[in-house]
C-alpha cells in the first residue's frame, strides 16, 4: 500500500472518544520498547509521527492514527516495563480489554515481539487472550536486522513454539531499520480490509 497521508487522530481512554468513522482498525500490542512506534513510522514512511521514547511505558492511551483516509492503526499501551502504580496498570488493562473486545471496527491485532528473544509471559498471555476472543492475530517479529539472516528461521521457530501459534496466524519478520517485511505486513493487513 502506498501511504500518501497519515496523522494522529486522537488519544482516547474511553469508547466515546474513539473515532466515529467505520474504517478498518488494526491494533498494535506488545511489550513496552518492543518497537511499536518504529513499526508504525516505517509502515507509513514517516520519521516520527508515532513518538518513540527511550522511557518505556510512555504510551498510556489508545492512540488512533489515520492512514490514507481509509484505515486506522491503534497503538495500545505497552505491557511490562512501565514504572506506574498497580492501580494505573489495572486501569490500562481495563481500557485495552474494553477496546479489544468491544470495538467492531477492529479487524486484527498486530502482536509485536522482538525476534531476538523468546516471547515473554505477557506476550503469551496477550496471544491467548486474543485467541480466546477470536480476534485475528498477525505476529510481527521486529529487530530482524539485529540477527544474521541465516538464523531467522531458528528464531521464528522459537516465537511460534512459545506462543503456540495457530496455523491461521501469520508471523512476519520485520525491521524498521531496513524495511524488511514491510510489504508483507501491508499484504497481511490487506486481507482484512
Amino acid at each position: 500500500m502506498k501511504v500518501t497521508q497519515a496523522d494522529i487522530v486522537i488519544s482516547a481512554v474511553k469508547p466515546e472518544q474513539y473515532p466515529a468513522e467505520n474504517f478498518p482498525e488494526f491494533a498494535l500490542a506488545g511489550r513496552s520498547n518492543v518497537g511499536k512506534s518504529s513499526f508504525i513510522n516505517k509502515m507509513i514512511n514517516r520519521k516520527s509521527l508515532a513518538r518513540t521514547s527511550s522511557k518505556p511505558g510512555k504510551t498510556q492511551t489508545l492512540n488512533f492514527y489515520i492512514i490514507n483516509e481509509s484505515i486506522h492503526f491503534v497503538d495500545v499501551p505497552g505491557y511490562g516495563f512501565a514504572k506506574v502504580s498497580k492501580k494505573e496498570r489495572e486501569a490500562w488493562g481495563k481500557m485495552i480489554e474494553t477496546y479489544l473486545t468491544h470495538r467492531e471496527q477492529l479487524k486484527a491485532v498486530l502482536l509485536i515481539v522482538d525476534l531476538r528473544h523468546p516471547p515473554s509471559n505477557d506476550d503469551v498471555m496477550m496471544y491467548d487472550f486474543l485467541k480466546h476472543y477470536d480476534i485475528p492475530v498477525i505476529v510481527i517479529a521486529t529487530k530482524a536486522d539485529k540477527i544474521p539472516k541465516g538464523k531467522w528461521e531458528k528464531h521464528v521457530k522459537v516465537v511460534k513454539e512459545t506462543l503456540q501459534l495457530q496455523p491461521e496466524d501469520q508471523i512476519i519478520t520485520f525491521s524498521s531499520e531496513t524495511g524488511q517485511g514491510k510489504d508483507k505486513a501491508w499484504g497481511a493487513l490487506q486481507r482484512f480490509m
